[in-house]
């Protein structure tokens, strides 16, 4: 398993960045109204979530630098609710200047980082600079391949994926333990439950299935005693703590 270190993260930022602006560049002003993969939500709802949680990141790091904490969003969920609904309908110019400050702002932040500075501790989860670098690499990808853009689950690299499912073993519920066999590659088990329920297919179908994303190949069969039964209903999203995802 590759192990993503504050020595490897700002690089895998940038491409995750690099790849919202690309996908930016793909767009017209009649797409940012249409559908994304998100249930409710237009593509500008998730350019909208973008900018927000780039610029919120940004600020964690910016309170950090003083030795101090601040809740993740201005104004908490209901203001990030607020500032969503409220740029959602803005045309693809103004997400694409929005969007692409945040995004600067945010890189520009961590790529300031000395080698001390990434274990300061911030409000978002309770943690760590770290731990806030690794939820902007999470939500850039993920969000990413709701746009419905020709950038879907499938381009996730090994890395983000293995990431990934450390990250949302806590979705397993309590009774499972899921023997995770990802195609050409070493399994692993997450879940301590005394039910074993064994998932196959390519790595980047499992990592969506556990990010409740439809796996774009298609490839996933469950069995348990050898017989073959349905995916396991997941757990919700790890709730963030003190502030919420």
């Amino acid at each position: 398993m590759t192990r993503i270190t504050p020595a490897t993260l700002p690089a895998e930022l940038h491409k995750a960045a690099d790849t919202v602006t690309r996908l930016l560049a793909k767009m017209d002003d009649a797409s940012v109204a249409e559908s994304s993969e998100l249930p409710g939500w237009t593509r500008g709802h998730v350019l909208a979530h973008t900018r927000g949680i780039a610029d919120a990141m940004a600020r964690q790091l910016e309170y950090a630098r003083r030795g101090e904490t601040i809740e993740l969003y201005d104004g908490g969920m209901e203001g990030r609710t607020k500032a969503i609904e409220l740029a959602a309908g803005h045309s693809l110019a103004q997400h694409t200047e929005s969007v692409t400050a945040a995004l600067a702002s945010a890189m520009s932040a961590f790529d300031a980082l000395g080698p001390d500075d990434w274990q300061a501790r911030i409000a978002y989860r309770d943690g760590t600079v770290f731990g806030g670098g690794l939820a902007l690499w999470r939500e850039l990808t993920i969000h990413a391949s709701d746009l419905r853009l020709g950038y879907g689950p499938e381009t996730w690299s090994r890395p983000f994926c293995e990431h990934l499912i450390g990250f949302l073993a806590a979705r397993v519920p309590e009774t499972y333990k899921l023997v995770l066999q990802p195609t050409g590659l070493p399994q692993l088990s997450i879940g301590n439950g005394g039910t074993s329920i064994a998932i196959t297919g390519m790595l980047t179908d499992i990592a969506a299935w556990l990010a409740g994303r439809e796996p774009s190949l298609g490839s996933l069969r469950a069995t348990a005693a050898a017989d073959g039964v349905e995916l396991p209903e997941l757990l919700p999203w790890p709730a963030a703590q003190p502030a919420a995802r």
